[in-house]
């Protein structure tokens, strides 16, 4: 069989859609007709989109914040995963957060991302990133 052809016929017949969709019949649907409802995504599949995203998010701090490369290791991750939670317009809203990482006050930076609506929505994950800024 000739298989990139297949691969052209589905893509011409069902379409590509990026983001989830209902079908016809009501199914969600995801890419070039896969039924997310039923078939999901493999492991592999979900490691390679969160390796993509990872990409993206770690790209997009470098660029807008070149003082991050400062930051230890483990402050860095804390602030990337701020970032993956929130995406990065909403991160810009921790102005003072961000302020006070650039600024090496860790204690404040952790009050700023305790003191918000998302520290309240995510619970846990906002304490164990503040406590990541604090003890780096």
């Amino acid at each position: 069989m000739d298989v990139m052809q297949l691969r052209a016929d589905l893509i011409r017949d069902e379409g590509v859609r990026l983001k989830p969709y209902e079908d016809s019949r009501g199914i969600l649907t995801l890419g070039v007709g896969r039924n997310i409802e039923e078939v999901g995504i493999s492991q592999a599949e979900a490691d390679l989109m969160l390796d993509n995203d990872i990409a993206k998010v770690t790209a997009t701090l470098d660029k807008a914040f070149p003082w991050m490369q400062t930051l230890s290791e483990p402050r860095q991750r804390a602030l990337a995963n701020m970032c993956f939670n929130l995406g990065f317009s909403k991160l810009l809203g921790f102005r003072q957060m961000l302020n006070a990482l650039k600024a090496g006050d860790y204690m404040e930076a952790s009050k700023q991302a305790l003191d918000s609506e998302w520290s309240r929505q995510v619970g846990d994950r906002s304490h164990r990133i503040a406590l990541q800024f604090i003890n780096g």
